[in-house]
């Protein structure tokens, strides 16, 4: 059994905890319970409206894609690092309703002697690309530019962050405040391949790419890249794993390409299922940071999630989990386990969301049930094993 706390050795947190202890006194913005901050009309000011700002990023998936280029000559990947920058920014502000016009800026930091143009312009011009391919489903994001900074003292590899920003109709808004209990949860699959995918995606998201990382890859990485490790880690817990980056899978993808699956958006998704079933919409929740315990920081009031049919965890993750012997407790913590949007409903709308899904060739599942409850609490049954998180 590995030991639980290498996710805080690598220097990283699952639940952010510090982070929400430094935002604790902060403006909590109009509906304190939404998935995102919400904002009066600035801008316009007509109270009919709000204003919706969010900043994510690639995280060190970056560094992934530095490997496996450096690897393997394919600079290809880092359209997909540009990729999951704008989704971990869109999919969180789908989870308020919010489904554009968006504007967008990307903010990339290099280091200018590891990291050429060329892979630049590969995320810029593959940022602006995926921009015209979800522009065909109905979502409009206009580029408006951003920083590219050259920061070799402080950045190893390369950093890709974006900022996304809407103006929406109030009345429109999915806050989380109507979550009760009776209320069905319908998981989509984070894994597969969507209609808007070229290829199979692993499910990998950008969450948890540090624990997956050095969890799946031979330790003679750190000697080959060291400039993809922190060299404050104790080497205990610097790429453990026994996998080459270009070892082949199950997928159809090798190792490398199968983490590096860019994050996949639900947008065209939820655009359809807002437009059909808005009002019976009461949450929805981008399994993030936290996995399958994120909606526990959203419940409204105490209420108990039970999830006791949650799709198969895919091969990545069964590969994360017994390269690493992580416990299944945390792995259903930090990774998304093959289901990153949960949207939370009545059971004849869920069906009907499963049949949305369905036709984007997405897998999906009515996973659980909400329930009444003294305290706020997320049950996982799995086969793995029954887990609480409160």
């Amino acid at each position: 059994m590995a030991d639980n706390n290498r996710y805080n050795q690598r220097g990283v947190s699952a639940q952010k905890e510090d982070v929400h202890r430094a935002v604790a006194r902060l403006d909590k913005g109009l509906y304190p319970n939404a998935f995102c901050k919400i904002y009066p009309d600035y801008w316009g000011g007509d109270e009919a409206f709000c204003n919706l700002m969010h900043a994510d990023g690639a995280g060190t998936k970056s560094v992934l894609a530095y490997m496996y280029w450096k690897e393997t000559g394919d600079i290809s990947v880092w359209k997909g690092i540009a990729i999951d920058a704008i989704v971990m920014n869109t999919d969180d502000l789908l989870c308020v309703g919010a489904t554009g016009p968006f504007t967008y800026s990307s903010t990339i930091g290099r280091n200018k002697h590891l990291v050429p143009g060329d892979v630049i312009a590969e995320i810029i011009n593959g940022s602006q690309a995926y921009f015209d391919t979800m522009r065909g489903y109905g979502i409009d994001i206009k580029f408006l530019g951003g920083e590219t900074a050259d920061v070799g003292d402080v950045v190893r590899t390369i950093i890709v962050d974006g900022t996304m920003a809407c103006r929406m109709e109030r009345s429109r808004l999915v806050t989380t405040e109507n979550m009760q209990p009776g209320d069905v949860v319908v998981s989509l699959a984070s894994y597969g391949q969507a209609t808007y995918e070229t290829e199979y995606n692993s499910g990998m998201g950008s969450n948890g790419l540090t624990s997956a990382r050095h969890e799946l890859l031979k330790h003679e990485y750190a000697a080959q890249y060291p400039e993809s490790v922190d060299p404050n880690l104790p080497d205990e817990v610097v790429y453990n794993g026994k996998y080459d980056l270009t070892d082949s899978t199950a997928t159809g993808l090798d190792v490398g390409k199968m983490i590096l699956s860019p994050t996949r958006t639900y947008a065209p998704v939820v655009l359809k299922v807002l437009q059909q079933h808005f009002d019976k919409i009461h949450g929805i929740i981008h399994c993030s940071g936290g996995g399958q315990s994120k909606c526990l920081h959203y419940l409204p009031r105490p209420l108990r999630v039970v999830k006791n049919n949650l799709l198969p965890a895919p091969p990545l993750f069964t590969m994360i989990q017994q390269s690493a012997g992580t416990d299944w407790r945390e792995m259903y913590q930090v990774f998304n386990m093959g289901q990153r949007l949960e949207i939370f409903t009545d059971r004849n709308t869920a069906e009907q969301i499963v049949e949305i899904a369905g036709s984007f060739n997405i897998e999906s599942s009515i996973s659980g049930y909400v329930e009444a409850a003294d305290k706020k609490e997320v049950v996982i049954e799995s086969p793995y094993g029954s887990f609480s998180y409160q």
